[in-house]
């Protein structure tokens, strides 16, 4: 491991920013210190909190919460208001609204830069992929690039903006996880506040459709309400 090449992790607790972080520390030189979870008012804050305290406690970092409460004030969408979630229609403009959070990447990887000024960190890695960069904007590898480019002229340590699983999709996120022994059982996805996963709005439907591509029975058994029937 290169000590020299402190990171940031951007920590939902769901399935892209645990893999992201996984994969970093097992295959790459970036040396994860701390992670940073954000509450916005979500919906299900409680339990992204939980598990992402539980992530970095199995990895052995540190975990940072900010709290951004005028985010809420300013959104609409079903992951902070009691609005309907969406169950269909993946990939698609409507899907995206339903859920969008404004200027929500760029905004938490600004709050990133701002420690990495004051405490030195060179990377800021975030759970981008590529089957959402079809929906969401600040998935796309054209975001990321534009990210780094800003810090360059916006901090002085200049921190560059990483995406470790940037051309994989679902699939082969949750692949990833299997074949590295990642601690799945920790992972949070769901917008809703349940003791379990919905299985119902668009990131229980990405989560459940990868676990049974990888033939992961067992995890949707595990983390979501599970019916055989």
């Amino acid at each position: 491991m290169n000590t020299k090449n402190k990171s940031i992790i951007l920590l939902s607790g769901g399935l892209d920013s645990l893999v992201a972080l996984g994969y970093s520390k097992k295959h790459t030189d970036y040396n994860v210190e701390l992670a940073i979870t954000f509450d916005y008012g979500q919906k299900a804050l409680k339990q992204e909190l939980e598990t992402s305290k539980k992530i970095c406690d199995y990895y052995k970092i540190q975990h940072r919460v900010i709290k951004l409460d005028w985010l809420k004030e300013i959104t609409k969408t079903s992951l902070v208001s009691d609005e309907d979630i969406p169950t269909e229609e993946l990939h698609t403009n409507k899907s995206a609204e339903a859920v969008w959070i404004p200027n929500r990447n760029a905004l938490f990887l600004n709050i990133a830069a701002s420690f990495c000024d004051s405490f030195g960190y060179n990377y800021i890695l975030y759970g981008a992929n590529k089957e959402e960069a079809g929906t969401f904007p600040d998935n796309t590898e054209e975001f990321r690039q534009q990210a780094t480019k800003l810090f360059e002229t916006s901090t002085l340590v200049q921190p560059k903006v990483i995406a470790p699983l940037i051309n994989y999709t679902k699939d082969d996120i949750v692949r990833i996880a299997v074949e590295d022994n990642m601690p799945l059982e920790l992972v949070r996805s769901c917008y809703d506040s349940g003791d379990k996963h919905c299985g119902k709005c668009e990131s229980c439907n990405y989560l459940k459709r990868a676990l049974l591509a990888n033939n992961c029975v067992e995890y949707i058994k595990l983390l979501f309400d599970y019916d055989e029937n």
